[in-house]
């Protein structure tokens, strides 16, 4: 172990915190878009969406329920084929979670993807096997920005909430959903969101480089 962590545990969502999934995501958007609308919209109406379940965000696009579900599958489609060679990790964030883990820090990951893509995702960053907790959209009943899915990787890792729990996101959603279930935030610039877009959320820290993770106090 190389020395101990003032932290108990570490919760990281996925997509744009560990994840360079951003260039994926608009571009199943817009391939979305252009089939269901015949044209693009701007990036920015689903961007700010960006941390929420998929089968809630698309609900903003429809006009029904049956349109919803088309559209979902349209952009689930785009995005399990064109996955693999448009996702990466983000440069440094490896070796965060590695350090984090040989200090004894307890692990886990909280995302609004659904289970399939995420274990996908993860392997395309290298990092299954540091993640002994993994909550996805498929394993709550309120995704995020609810805290239910921070309660729930806590409850798995047997961690109760404390300013000792760090829930690390890119998202507003993130740093509410980690707020409300009673843990400290700390939202990284590197994702979806601008650190002017993410600073009005409040939360306790904001981070703009992976190795000041290991910097943070309690």
């Amino acid at each position: 172990m190389s020395g101990a962590s003032a932290w108990e545990a570490v919760l990281f969502d996925l997509d744009g915190t560990l994840a360079d999934t951003v260039p994926l995501i608009l571009a199943s958007f817009r391939h979305t878009m252009v089939v269901h609308r015949g044209e693009l919209l701007p990036d920015r109406d689903w961007l700010q969406h960006v941390g929420r379940p998929l089968r809630d965000t698309v609900r903003h696009f429809a006009r029904t329920e049956a349109e919803a579900t088309s559209i979902l599958d349209t952009y689930l489609a785009f995005q399990r084929a064109a996955h693999d060679r448009m996702v990466r990790p983000f440069d440094g964030v490896g070796g965060v979670v590695t350090r984090l883990a040989r200090q004894g820090v307890a692990l886990a990951i909280v995302t609004s993807k659904a289970r399939e893509m995420t274990g996908r995702t993860l392997r395309s960053c290298g990092v299954e096997r540091d993640f002994p907790v993994v909550i996805t959209a498929d394993d709550v009943k309120r995704g995020k920005p609810d805290p239910e899915p921070v309660r729930r990787a806590l409850d798995a890792l047997d961690v109760p909430p404390s300013h000792r729990v760090l829930f690390v996101g890119d998202s507003p959603h993130d740093v509410a959903a980690g707020r409300a279930a009673g843990v400290r935030t700390a939202a990284v610039t590197w994702g979806a969101f601008p650190a002017e877009g993410l600073a009005p959320e409040g939360p306790d820290f904001l981070v703009r480089r992976p190795e000041e993770l290991l910097e943070l106090r309690p």
